[in-house]
């Protein structure tokens, strides 16, 4: 029997598409990304085999509502937006697409800070606006320190950059402890505390979870260089923006360049649209054509393999207690 497939976007790269079609699959799109309602609905009414996830909420009650769901890949690797003990307790395997997006979040990350340091989103606008605003206190990034609050495949990528660069780079990474460096002239601290005080850059590439959820806020701001520069190309939700925002009035920042912010889409009058030393783009990170080709394309193998009896490596599933 062909299995039917819920993708929770109105579209999927091509290169996901042909996985699909090539398997005879059915696959069903949602017309509103942002519909919580529309997943139910759909998962209520609709024989569904697997859910490719992309950044709408997939609910208990929707999981719930499936008596036909077998597996759950998300198009990319946060699964902040999925209820994985609900598919747990289903034995529903959850499964993500690591480093299908890494390089263009790496890029991304660059890009941030690069125009964060020297105000190159203030200073676009304001020639656009016809005046020829100078803003000559732009931070020179050579013999500075990054460090990095996560340090998998995209960290990685941005610390080789940042050294070609004459950066010093420190990280900060649980999973870690007590190892070697994955990359040469990378010092590993031991917490997020013992790193504050060093860096003048700080990025973020970190899950949200329960751990790291305000990671960030007003003690950590204090507790960092005044003047520093945050990227933030994680989850809104590890920062405390009201604190953030506190922080880069004050000048104890520089700038911030973020790609995610607690709430999205950015709500109209939200104080960080209006601070000149914030660059803002709205979650693209990895939504470059090949980084969507290779997320689309990682998850179409994950769900098909599951249903096809040929499950794709058990590192890329985020809830191996199923597989017991």
């Amino acid at each position: 029997m062909n299995p039917t497939i819920l993708v929770t976007a109105p579209k999927l790269a091509k290169a996901g598409v042909d996985l699909l079609a090539q398997a005879g699959a059915r696959v069903l799109y949602l017309s509103d990304p942002d519909s919580v309602e529309e997943v139910e609905r759909i998962m209520a009414t609709e024989p569904v085999d697997a859910v490719i996830s992309r950044t709408v909420q997939l609910t208990a009650r929707a999981i719930a509502a499936c008596p036909t769901l077998k597996v759950i890949s998300k198009h990319g690797v946060g699964v902040s937006n999925i209820d994985v003990d609900a598919a747990t307790a289903r034995g529903i395997p959850v499964y993500v697409t690591p480093g299908a997006n890494a390089q263009s979040v790496a890029e991304m990350t660059l890009g941030l800070m690069f125009a964060a340091a020297r105000r190159i989103g203030w200073m676009d606008s304001e020639l656009h606006a016809g005046r020829w605003s100078r803003a000559q206190d732009g931070v020179e990034l050579h013999g500075k320190t990054l460090g990095l609050v996560g340090f998998g495949q995209i960290g990685q990528r941005v610390a080789t950059v940042c050294l070609a660069l004459g950066m010093d780079v420190v990280a900060f990474d649980p999973a870690l402890a007590d190892g070697k460096s994955p990359v040469d002239r990378v010092r590993l601290v031991p917490s997020l505390d013992a790193m504050l005080p060093l860096v003048d850059v700080l990025s973020l590439h970190v899950p949200l979870n329960k751990h790291t959820r305000n990671m960030l806020g007003a003690t950590q701001f204090a507790a960092m260089r005044r003047g520093a520069i945050l990227v933030n190309t994680a989850r809104g939700e590890v920062i405390d923006e009201p604190a953030l925002i506190d922080a880069l009035q004050s000048g104890q920042l520089h700038a911030a360049g973020l790609d995610t912010m607690a709430t999205e889409p950015l709500p109209a009058g939200s104080p960080l649209a209006a601070l000149p030393n914030v660059v803002l783009t709205p979650h693209v990170g990895g939504s470059t054509p090949a980084a969507l080709a290779g997320m689309a394309s990682g998850a179409a193998r994950n769900v098909l393999g599951w249903l096809q009896g040929q499950p794709v490596d058990s590192s890329a599933c985020v809830n191996p207690p199923v597989f017991s």
